[in-house]
Parts: C-alpha cells; sequence; structure tokens
C-alpha cells in the first residue's frame, strides 16, 4: 500500500472508480436514503401534529376539571388524581404515535411481524434501545428518525406537563388571593358596622 499524494491517503481510496459500477452504488444508496427520508419526515411531522393536539385536549380538560374543583376545599386530592389521569392520557399518547411507526414499519415490512414492529418502535422512541430487533438494511434510517421524533415529543410532553403544574397552580393562588381579599373585605364590614350600630 503506497501513498500518492501529499495528505497520506492509501491508493486504494483514491484509485479511479469505475463509473458504471459507481453510478450504480450511488444510485441505489442514494434512492434508499431518500426513501427512508420520504417516509421518515411525514411520519414525524404526523406524530408531532397528533401529539399536539392530543396535548391542548389534554390540557383543555385538566384546566376545566380543575376550575369545576374550585371552592370546594378539594384542590390536593384533585390536582393529584388530575395529573394521574394527565401522566396516563399522556402515556397513551405516545403509545399511539408509536403505533403509527409500528404500522409503517409493518406495510414496509421493515420487521416481520406486529409485536416485533411496536416493541422496536417503543425502544427507539423511547431510545431505550436494548432489544435485538433490527430494521432490513434499506429501512434503518426510519430508526435514527423516530429517535429524533421520540426526543420532540418526549420534549413538548416535559414543556406541557409544566405548563400544566403553572397554569393550575396560578389559577389557585388567584382564586386564593380573591378568597383572602374578600374575606378580608367582609370582615372589615363588619367590624365597621359594630360601630355604626347605635
Amino acid at each position: 500500500m503506497h501513498d500518492n499524494n501529499d495528505i497520506g491517503i492509501p491508493d486504494r481510496f483514491t484509485a479511479p472508480l469505475n463509473p458504471n459500477k459507481s453510478w450504480k452504488m450511488h444510485s441505489a444508496f442514494h434512492a434508499a436514503w431518500a426513501l427512508d427520508w420520504i417516509w421518515s419526515l411525514p411520519l414525524v411531522v404526523v406524530c408531532v401534529i397528533v401529539h399536539v393536539v392530543g396535548l391542548v385536549l389534554i390540557f383543555s380538560g385538566m384546566i376545566y376539571v380543575m376550575n369545576r374543583s374550585v371552592g370546594r376545599r378539594r384542590f390536593a386530592p384533585m390536582f393529584v388524581m388530575s395529573m394521574g389521569l394527565v401522566i396516563l392520557l399522556v402515556t397513551i399518547l405516545h403509545g399511539v404515535e408509536g403505533m403509527i411507526w409500528a404500522a409503517a414499519y409493518r406495510f414496509l415490512d421493515a420487521l416481520p411481524d406486529g409485536r416485533s414492529a411496536m416493541l422496536y418502535s417503543l425502544s427507539a422512541m423511547t431510545t431505550y434501545g436494548h432489544e435485538n430487533l433490527y430494521l432490513k438494511a434499506q429501512w434503518q434510517l426510519m430508526g435514527a428518525f423516530e429517535s429524533l421524533n421520540g426526543t420532540l415529543l418526549f420534549g413538548l410532553t416535559t414543556a406541557f406537563l409544566f405548563a400544566v403544574i403553572r397554569e393550575v397552580w396560578d389559577n389557585e393562588s388567584a382564586r386564593r388571593r380573591k378568597d383572602d381579599r374578600g374575606n378580608s373585605e367582609d370582615s372589615a364590614k363588619r367590624e365597621l358596622s359594630l360601630f355604626s350600630d347605635p
């Protein structure tokens, strides 16, 4: 192995390529990757849209339930139960998005059955990846895209949970301040009425 260039690249890497072989190899490589991109990007967008719509619906329901519990002196138990329900619904939402990817893997015959497609999908989405499941060679880039999608979805979920807690806490704090002001005004009126009554 002799180096024929100034930077020390071995000859086998600098030898001229057969143009016909090179073109076929590169076009097959690009076609496989192009299909991964063509399938993955719409799946990422669909899952993000499903996730955002689901989070908005969950958020609206949570705020509705918590606003109805205002004044019932059951804020803490209602908040704990509501947050438990929110976590359950968000987990189901992530599962649905995993099913979307699993259905695509099965449609493309990238995995042998629905069980392995779902297991691979959830492992990729959560970046857990312990299972010895692999996509067929031409679809392996999709696994990386699903991991990217999972990162986006879990980031949205984290921001959502923070927003829910903040909104509920702010609403409860405002209600308590209003109640405290109302109680102070009532006691002030009662004191005034004691002095003004004959």
